[in-house]
């Protein structure tokens, strides 16, 4: 089982949620403090929980995991029916903010490593146009079944933010999804973070706080 996710509440009236995945082996409270330093208060923020489950990449030793991790290699083999399913709970936790009264329009997805990966496929698969998709540290997974797999407008903006010195997911996984996605999606940038590590930075945050502020802006 998965622990419930971690949610801060909107400050003001709630007009707009940012859901956003960490990475293997974290928890939601691992992101939840510098998602809510750079939200507006409009926002509510939901930082999930994967669930505990044995991980090949990790000897199977078990640890949170969104989905299984057979490979840090762009070409190695990918747990595609994990990741399908995962997306699957992603897209419910969306839906259940669409039927709060929040529309799609005013949600955005991001995501760290694996988070940030599963937040582009999820994003890039659900139907309705997400007001944007932050992808932090990370790859396009199953990314040869796209364009086909897409089912989001190719409207949706794309923030992709990846240190040039990241020993875990390296740098020109992120440069080659970059220009995957720009093959078929028409708002996508790829900010650079020199000498950043599989880590953040207060650039990257800074970014992402002005990614915010173009895309949801506060409600009248």
């Amino acid at each position: 089982m998965a622990l419930n996710p971690v949610v801060l509440k909107a400050s003001a009236k709630h007009t707009s949620t940012l859901i956003f995945l960490h990475g293997l082996g974290d928890t939601g409270h691992g992101w939840v403090d510098a998602m809510g330093a750079i939200r507006p208060p409009h926002m509510k923020v939901i930082c999930p929980n994967a669930k505990t489950m044995p991980v090949t990449l990790n000897s199977g030793f078990e640890m949170p995991s969104w989905f299984d991790l057979k490979s840090l290699e762009i070409s190695g083999e990918e747990d595609t029916d994990g990741i399908k399913k995962a997306a699957t709970n992603v897209h419910s936790m969306i839906q259940s903010e669409i039927q709060a009264g929040i529309p799609a329009s005013r949600i955005i997805l991001g995501g760290f490593s694996q988070g940030g990966a599963l937040a582009l496929y999820a994003g890039l698969t659900f139907v309705e146009p997400l007001a944007g998709i932050m992808a932090l540290s990370c790859w396009l997974p199953l990314g040869k079944s796209f364009p086909a797999a897409r089912k989001a407008p190719d409207t949706v903006p794309i923030i992709q933010c990846h240190g040039d010195c990241d020993p875990l997911v390296k740098y020109s996984y992120g440069q080659m999804s970059s220009s995957l996605l720009k093959t078929f999606m028409k708002n996508t940038q790829f900010s650079t973070y020199r000498g950043m590590s599989h880590s953040s930075s207060n650039e990257e945050m800074d970014d992402l706080k002005t990614f915010i502020e173009k895309y949801i802006p506060t409600a009248v």
